[in-house]
């Protein structure tokens, strides 16, 4: 095996709740790892033979459910998917014997759920890796994958200006972890009372990250070498009363040719899909020669598969 892509000793078991679970050396071996699979790296090879994911799914799934099933498949393992239904997170049963029930099976744990105290307890009680595939306030698994995609075009992100505009959601939170890890210049534009979570934001700053907040999407946009979206309403929002007001509140800041015309020449966009087209990005924005939204959602599998190689390796 080459030498590089040997697991990292010190992630051998650990959790993944955050990106900052991962140190910036860390995260340059997961992402050395992804780019190196992607090229075809382990083909052939089943270095996780004979083990198991538990997927836990209170929220649907299309990237997130493939993604880790295909990779765990072709590292030789297999994946088990629980939905909410069956399972009852806190309901039919507490979140806590869950996780005592599935460390005696499964080698992992991968959950993606509606509270990040949910994922926080898991991998309390849980003995085995507790991977958060989404949570209400952190994204960090599609934060790998989109780092992967950003080398693609730019190998090195230190200094790289990176704009994201949009909600100050899970999305955005777990942006400016990696802005910590990456290096890059961080620009989040959000409308005034939808900003990122204060507490994440001011670590970062305390850990050297560059981070500007703005309400001007333009300015934000204007000369960014990535520009990135992601939906304004989240998944479990949709019945709000005050959807409409938040749909009128975001009014300027949808990604759209026009705004495309703004960034780097050289600049790419970014979303993590799903998309509501017509809100906070329009298809043609998707279907730009600057998009590599597909390409950013293949991703999701090779930094997954990375991830996994190097916590259950």
């Amino acid at each position: 095996m080459v030498e590089s892509l040997k697991p990292v000793a010190s992630l051998k078991g650990r959790d993944f709740l955050s990106n900052l679970d991962l140190s910036p050396a860390e995260y340059r071996s997961v992402l050395d790892t992804a780019h190196a699979m992607k090229r075809g790296a382990f083909k052939g090879l089943r270095p996780l033979e004979g083990q198991t994911l538990a997927m836990i799914f209170e929220k649907p799934s299309l990237r997130t459910r493939t993604t880790f099933e295909v990779a765990m498949n072709q590292l030789g393992g297999h994946a088990v998917n629980l939905t909410n239904a069956e399972i009852g997170l806190g309901t039919r049963e507490p979140v806590r014997d869950i996780a005592l029930n599935l460390e005696r099976w499964v080698e992992g744990i991968m959950a993606r759920v509606y509270l990040h105290s949910t994922v926080e307890e898991l991998a309390q009680y849980a003995s085995k890796p507790v991977i958060n595939g989404l949570s209400d306030l952190l994204h960090p698994v599609q934060l790998l994958a989109d780092y992967q995609t950003i080398e693609e075009t730019f190998p090195d992100t230190r200094g790289l200006k990176v704009a994201y505009i949009g909600d100050g959601n899970n999305m955005a939170n777990a942006h400016i972890q990696c802005a910590v890890l990456s290096g890059a210049k961080l620009t989040i534009a959000t409308p005034r009372g939808y900003e990122p979570n204060a507490i994440i934001y001011m670590e970062a700053l305390k850990l050297g990250a560059n981070i500007t907040l703005t309400h001007d999407p333009r300015a934000a946009a204007e000369g960014a070498q990535v520009l990135y979206t992601d939906v304004w309403v989240s998944m479990g929002q949709e019945a709000e009363a005050s959807q409409k007001r938040k749909i009128k509140d975001f009014a300027g800041f949808q990604v759209n040719p026009a705004m495309l015309e703004l960034i780097d020449p050289d600049g790419i966009f970014l979303h993590c899909l799903p998309a509501h087209y017509g809100e906070e990005v329009v298809e043609e924005a998707t279907l730009h020669p600057k998009s590599r939204v597909f390409d950013q959602a293949e991703n999701r599998l090779h930094a997954q598969k990375a991830l996994l190689y190097h916590l259950l390796g």
